[in-house]
């Protein structure tokens, strides 16, 4: 455990800064980040699905979750993107850490890695990320959409929805990557393996926000 969680922090100084430059510049910085993104991500998909049916329809969805991500950070701004990508990060820290630490009964053989142990610590890393996040945002539109009446309990519900939604994610990807055999949908980056291991969460995450979003907004 110790090995590779040591590969996955010194992975994620290095593309979390990254992320974060095209991210917050936006425009066609953003644009080419996510056309990145969308290419390796379906690339991956491409090599490990076997039924044409199943590669064309993917590939369909993950410029679905791209294109929503375009929208969001468009439309919502920044902070509420960020908030979002927080709450999923945290998701699959606090599993992973909860979950290896932990351990206890096996959640599904979808994943036999994932626990009920594991999913408990991504609701509460992804609680205490998202809150302490919100609290040095002074002029965050999501006070306005979602404490509603300052009903602290609103906000964090959602936060849990979209942390359950990144961690069922997470679990379709998994069920996929167990049809194909394989532990990785790739190797490139180190201790996290492909791009959609790191990302599975988050594409499912941002087309609901999205639509969260245009409807509380």
């Amino acid at each position: 455990m110790k090995k590779e969680f040591q590969k996955r922090i010194l992975s994620s100084f290095i593309i979390i800064p990254v992320a974060l430059f095209f991210v917050i510049k936006g425009s066609t910085f953003f644009n080419f980040f996510l056309s990145i993104f969308f290419l390796a991500t379906s690339y991956e998909w491409f090599k490990m699905t076997k039924k044409n049916s199943i590669k064309i329809f993917g590939i369909l969805y993950l410029f679905l979750a791209f294109y929503s991500a375009f929208l969001l950070r468009d439309n919502a701004g920044l902070n509420f993107f960020i908030f979002i990508i927080i709450i999923c990060i945290f998701t699959d820290i606090g599993g992973y850490i909860f979950g290896k630490t932990f351990k206890g009964p096996k959640l599904t053989k979808i994943s036999p890695n994932k626990t009920y142990s594991g999913v408990i610590g991504s609701f509460i890393l992804s609680v205490m990320a998202a809150s302490i996040f919100m609290q040095y945002q002074k002029s965050f539109t999501l006070f306005e959409i979602f404490i509603l009446n300052n009903d602290e309990f609103s906000y964090i519900l959602i936060i849990l929805f979209i942390s359950a939604v990144s961690q069922i994610g997470d679990l379709i990807v998994s069920y996929f990557k167990r049809l194909a055999k394989i532990k990785n949908t790739g190797n490139l980056l180190p201790g996290h393996g492909g791009l959609l291991d790191r990302i599975d969460g988050i594409i499912f995450a941002i087309p609901i926000s999205y639509l969260l979003f245009m409807y509380l907004k």
